[in-house]
């Protein structure tokens, strides 16, 4: 269109956006205009992030690509397009209009993404787990007094009381964080809760209305999936909360109120201390939903606070478990088929650790509720077939046992991650993973640690390149 009309470049892609269907991502340039970019973001899919350097100018689907560059970045959102040289910036809607450009100084350093003395980033990011907790918790709470700080709920928290039902959606890891982030809705705000697969919660006509309350969970807030659940939601007049590690991504400007967490970049592809900050995030919003619902007096509110101020130390105390898990993984690493069992709080985490297998070792692993095991699982139990249990102290334990002995009944190996000092001894014939004591409901992050461990010891024996799994990426842009 500019070669027949002399358009410039950001006024031809405009009127050629403006003829398309679906959602694009869009960098234009052209031999009449050198020096200029144009860029175009349509739809929930494809994000652009723009970067500000000294002299010279950045665009990327992704703030991980601007990072060693710059820390100056702006997020264009659905019909937004940008005008780029090497010194300057211009913001035009499909409209025509110009609008100002919202550059900010993100918080996630360059610093972040080197691995330092760490061989991958995953490992650093697992490693870092125990200061991006605490970093996180020190931003959302206050130990003495207890109190809660979600400054970043706008609107939002004037309708938290008004909520009777809550619905939690994400992908992959963020969805195991959502169905822990649903169980805490129910027991400590009391109010009927459930986690959904965003690709499928935004195609099934949900039945929601004002005094639904949706969080989605994405550490980008660009994941296609996820935006586009969203805006089912707010048409339905939901109150929609967002869960995010990444400040002005689109998730944080479509929701009514944010929880950041505050991680630093995580740039492995298989996510581990964005799901342990994203569980936090949600336990504290679950707080300040019965706080605000009046399910949750004042002693009790402060007890589960301070059980957060053990949290990053206990963390920590898993990790040491590492030479425990690398041992595991030379002797088992070489299986096909891996079984995950948890029950309660447990079942998401070994749904959780058997993704984890998944994602970076290429080994086929499912994550089972355990009191399924009898409905089919259990068929595939042999001495070939390894079983890995959470059976923390609080994880139902008295049932995980009978489940435990049923597999070892059928010759079927077992690691089972433990509370330390909580029955280390009643599984002679398992390979036992103790884990620090916590409080019954942040179980689950101490939990994850060994399973993060063991899944990243087994791929590096095998040769997997763990920072960058194949078929896979960071953020999914496209359906």
């Amino acid at each position: 269109e500019q070669v027949a009309s002399g358009l410039p470049l950001v006024e031809a892609l405009r009127r050629t956006a403006g003829r398309l269907e679906g959602s694009h991502a869009i960098l234009a340039m052209s031999a009449a205009e050198p020096g200029v970019i144009a860029g175009a973001r349509l739809g929930n899919a494809g994000g652009i992030v723009l970067g500000y350097g000294e002299g010279e100018m950045f665009l990327a689907s992704d703030l991980a690509a601007l990072l060693p560059h710059t820390r100056t970045v702006a997020f264009l959102a659905d019909g937004q397009l940008v005008r780029v040289t090497p010194g300057s910036a211009d913001g035009v809607g499909l409209d025509g209009e110009a609008f100002d450009l919202d550059a900010r100084e993100t918080t996630a350093g360059a610093e972040v993404a080197a691995k330092g003395e760490y061989p991958t980033y995953m490992l650093k990011e697992i490693m870092e787990q125990p200061e991006a907790l605490a970093d996180t918790i020190r931003s959302l709470v206050s130990f003495e007094p207890p109190s809660l700080h979600l400054n970043h709920l706008g609107a939002a928290h004037d309708r938290l009381g008004a909520v009777e039902r809550v619905i939690v959606f994400g992908m992959g890891t963020s969805l195991h964080a959502g169905m822990l982030g649903a169980r805490y809705f129910e027991a400590l705000a009391r109010v009927p809760a459930a986690a959904e697969n965003a690709s499928e919660f935004k195609y099934r006509e949900p039945v929601l209305d004002r005094h639904t309350l949706v969080v989605s969970v994405s550490q980008s807030g660009e994941s296609v999936d996820v935006i586009e659940a969203m805006a089912v939601a707010k048409a339905a007049g939901a109150l929609t909360i967002t869960i995010s590690n990444t400040e002005g991504a689109q998730t944080t400007r479509v929701a009514d109120g944010t929880v950041y967490t505050r991680a630093g970049q995580e740039r492995g592809v298989a996510s581990t201390k964005c799901f342990l900050t994203a569980v936090v995030a949600l336990y504290v919003l679950a707080l300040e939903l019965g706080r605000s619902r009046g399910t949750l007096s004042e002693a009790s509110l402060a007890g589960y606070i301070g059980a957060l101020a053990r949290l990053p130390a206990a963390v920590g105390g898993a990790l040491g478990t590492a030479a425990q898990c690398r041992e595991i993984a030379v002797r088992f690493g070489a299986r096909r088929d891996f079984l995950f069992l948890g029950r309660g709080l447990a079942f998401p985490v070994a749904m959780e650790g058997a993704l984890k297998l998944k994602e970076i070792s290429y080994i086929h692993a499912e994550g089972y509720a355990a009191g399924e095991m009898k409905h089919g699982p259990i068929a595939l139990i042999d001495e070939a077939f390894p079983t890995v249990a959470i059976a923390t102290k609080h994880a139902l334990r008295s049932k995980m046992i009978s489940n435990i002995q049923q597999v070892q009944a059928r010759n079927g190996p077992v690691i089972a991650v433990v509370t330390a000092g909580a029955g280390e001894d009643d599984l002679p014939d398992a390979d036992v993973i103790a884990v620090p004591e916590v409080a019954e409901l942040l179980e689950p992050l101490v939990a994850t640690v060994p399973l993060q461990l063991l899944a990243y010891a087994i791929a590096e024996l095998r040769g997997c390149d763990v920072d960058h799994p194949r078929n896979l990426a960071k953020t999914v842009t496209v359906e």
